[in-house]
């Protein structure tokens, strides 16, 4: 009994915790609501526009009738602005349970408009991925790096042998800082005053003090 309570604490995958837990999941994967879907985009998809319909709420997370397949190879490679700030926690990729499911997965932040001739220099983090039908399993990332995320690319460099790649869901968790835009208010403000006032404004009151 001891190890049987011991494994079911430990585990948070369990079918019997998963009616608890799905609420809570659902809020901790919405960061989907925080891309800004216009500007996204998916390199290599087979029809345009699809790579934006896998980014979806966690209760459809298995859902078959969504999906985005590669083009010309089996690589694809997201491009994801966000509206805001976000620190990164965690990635959920789910495919089909066959070769078609990406095996490697490779994450850079905040260099928009990424190519694939950019996927050549070396990734914030690099994950070998399990086939997933089911969208299970989270990988975490390494939250130090993941801090301040304003534009997230997600490269899928490789399936399990397939010549293309299908995927379902992708699931981003973390948190959500709204963009702070009185920031460039104050940059204007700043620039427009004009300097030889503030120069004789602070100049004058100090030589007739120290007179």
């Amino acid at each position: 009994m001891a190890g049987h309570g011991h494994g079911h604490g430990g585990h948070h995958h369990g079918c019997c915790e998963d009616e608890h837990e799905a609420p809570e999941r659902g809020v901790e994967y919405a960061l989907y609501l925080r891309i800004d879907l216009e500007k996204m985009q998916c390199l290599n998809e087979s029809r345009d526009g699809d790579g934006k319909l896998v980014f979806k709420p966690w209760d459809q997370r298995t859902d078959r009738e969504k999906f985005v397949e590669s083009d010309a190879d089996e690589e694809l490679l997201f491009n994801i602005p966000f509206t805001g700030s976000v620190k990164l926690k965690g990635i959920i990729i789910s495919g089909e349970d066959d070769e078609s499911h990406p095996s490697e997965m490779r994450l850079y932040k905040n260099i928009p408009h990424m190519s694939f001739d950019d996927t050549e220099r070396e990734p914030e983090q690099a994950f070998r991925l399990n086939r997933d039908p089911l969208a299970e399993l989270e990988y975490p990332t390494k939250i130090a790096r993941f801090s301040n995320v304003e534009h997230l690319s997600i490269h899928l460099s490789r399936n399990f042998g397939a010549e293309s790649t299908r995927v379902y869901y992708i699931g981003l968790r973390g948190e959500y800082t709204q963009a702070h835009r009185h920031e460039v208010t104050i940059c204007n403000y700043e620039a427009s005053a004009n300097p030889a006032d503030h120069k004789v404004q602070t100049i004058t009151p100090q030589t007739h003090f120290i007179s």
